[in-house]
């Protein structure tokens, strides 16, 4: 077992819980999810499709856990997340929506954390 291991399961389950968990807020079209995205210029029909990258991001995420084969698989998710938020990112900073930047970075955050634990083992 490598030092990386317990560390990157613990960060990977986390990171796709949470992805699971915006995915159904953005599905379930949340209050919230609504109010966010019209503040940043995302159009809700673009809702659904967000979810799934989200959904499938975290999918991706799980298989990459469930055998080292499929560790690419599980890089390559991580990297999508963090693209995806990055994105994000970049709408609520061209829309200047600053005062909840946290939530899109967080995720952001632990994607890339969990792009980088991945690459490392």
């Amino acid at each position: 077992m490598t030092a990386t291991a317990l560390p990157l399961l613990v960060l990977t389950l986390f990171t796709a819980a949470i992805n699971v968990g915006i995915a159904s807020a953005d599905l379930a079209a949340a209050r919230f999810v609504l109010a966010n995205s019209a503040a940043v210029g995302v159009p809700r029909s673009w809702l659904p499709r967000l979810a799934a990258l989200k959904l499938a991001g975290a999918a991706g995420l799980l298989l990459g856990l469930y055998d080292t084969a499929l560790r690419p698989l599980g890089a390559a998710a991580a990297c999508d997340l963090t693209l995806l938020y990055l994105g994000a990112l970049g709408f609520h900073v061209r829309a200047r929506v600053l005062h909840n930047l946290a939530f899109p970075a967080f995720f952001c955050a632990t994607a890339a954390a969990t792009l980088a634990l991945t690459a490392l083992s």
